[in-house]
């Protein structure tokens, strides 16, 4: 479900390459890393990481902006698309023809040098692996040596404002306790034997952020037993009857409004008073992996060392090794959270990837360690955390330690 942003919500702080300000930070961040700028290329959203920065909205022709280590920016863009670029207040070259652009491109990096732009050698950070490759080859024409700009992408593109920070909060506690009532919901459906399906219960749910005002890009997964199993089940149709002795698993998200960061949350319960014993058990194989991954993040912050992203995915992962199911943990610890629910920062992650991007102070993401066994039941707990400058900040204040039961 989405809906347009409110406009008493809008936030209309000015995008961070058209600030002096903001320029000044990136060439500070650039001169210590020894580059010689920020290549930012877009074309009909491919990379939406520099329309955010740039502030340019939708455009149909290539752009190049090239932000020196020294300097001011400067932009090249295709001379139908001025309006596109009128807020730009640095200088603005324009091309028509294809020639004309690869030309302009290499006068654009004054013949080279490095260079950060959103790629990843051998796309180990597909988030940030946004510029194809044609275009590469293009600027290796023109000199230059591309570097990934994935921990600028961090610092400045994922990581959390104070205001996001804030309204990541309020939204948390909501999607918590409306998590909370839906087992409740579900369990009363089942003792006035009018019992959900996965659907009508999804449905439910939505309504209920709705009335909370968690209109963006808000959705749910509601799936019972075997459905828990698949990572990212979805039912067809109406999907299965919740009804009593059954696993259930409610994974919920969403946001207030566009410029808001997500709240994304898992709950576990059981549609019984008396979960079995392999139920019980891998559940708090779950928790504990969970709050492994947590603790880690605590001493590190407390000891004032860095953390990477794959460091937090591998803890979560051994513990759950240790207990004999790594073979059931099948996707990441982690996924990144910024104005995408599935964020351009770094992600907890060992498996599918490798992400060794350092979690600078601001950033944001999910722990959600999990357990699937095939045709039985799954079992995963997603809380969410704020890396700030003293730490990791989890969310919601009160995360879920047992797994809920209910008498039905």
């Amino acid at each position: 479900m989405s809906h347009s942003t409110d406009a008493n919500t809008t936030d209309t702080t000015p995008a961070l390459l058209v600030t002096r300000n903001g320029v000044a930070r990136v060439q500070a961040a650039l001169r210590a890393r020894g580059l010689d700028g920020w290549l930012l290329y877009e074309f009909r959203g491919q990379n939406w990481i520099s329309a955010e920065l740039l502030g340019t909205g939708w455009t149909t022709r290539r752009s190049f902006v090239t932000v020196p280590a020294e300097g001011d920016p400067v932009a090249l863009v295709h001379a139908i698309e001025g309006a596109a670029w009128r807020h730009w207040p640095w200088e603005r070259r324009s091309y028509a023809g294809w020639k004309e652009m690869e030309a302009a491109v290499a006068n654009l990096v004054d013949g080279g040098g490095r260079w950060a732009v959103e790629f990843s050698p051998g796309a180990a950070v597909p988030t940030v692996d946004l510029v194809p490759a044609g275009t590469l080859e293009l600027l290796r024409k023109a000199g230059v040596e591309p570097v990934s700009s994935g921990d600028l992408v961090s610092l400045f593109f994922s990581v959390w404002t104070e205001r996001q920070l804030m309204e990541h909060r309020e939204t948390a506690e909501k999607i918590a306790s409306i998590a909370r009532a839906s087992f409740e919901e579900a369990a009363e459906a089942i003792r006035a034997e009018r019992p959900h399906s996965e659907g009508s219960l999804t449905r439910w749910v939505l309504k209920a952020m709705e009335r909370d005002g968690i209109v963006v890009d808000a959705d749910t997964h509601v799936a019972v037993d075997a459905g828990a199993a698949d990572p990212h089940y979805a039912p067809d149709g109406e999907g299965e009857t919740i009804g009593a002795d059954q696993v259930l698993l409610v994974d919920l998200w969403g946001r207030p409004h566009g410029k808001a960061v997500f709240a994304d949350q898992t709950w576990m319960g059981f549609m019984g008073s008396t979960p079995p014993d392999e139920v019980i058990r891998i559940w708090e194989i779950v928790r504990d992996a969970r709050d492994a991954g947590v603790e880690l993040l605590e001493r590190r912050a407390a000891s004032d060392e860095v953390v990477r992203g794959y460091e937090v995915d591998a803890c979560c992962r051994a513990h759950i090794a240790e207990a004999g199911h790594v073979e059931h943990f099948i996707h990441r610890t982690g996924h990144s959270m910024d104005r995408k629910l599935h964020g351009s920062g770094p992600n907890l992650d060992d498996l599918e990837t490798r992400d060794d991007r350092i979690l600078v102070p601001g950033v944001g993401f999910s722990v959600e360690p999990g357990i699937y066994l095939p045709g039985e039941f799954g079992v995963r707990s997603e809380i969410n955390v704020h890396y700030g400058e003293h730490g990791p900040e989890v969310t919601p204040v009160e995360i879920q330690r047992d797994l809920f039961t209910f008498e039905v």
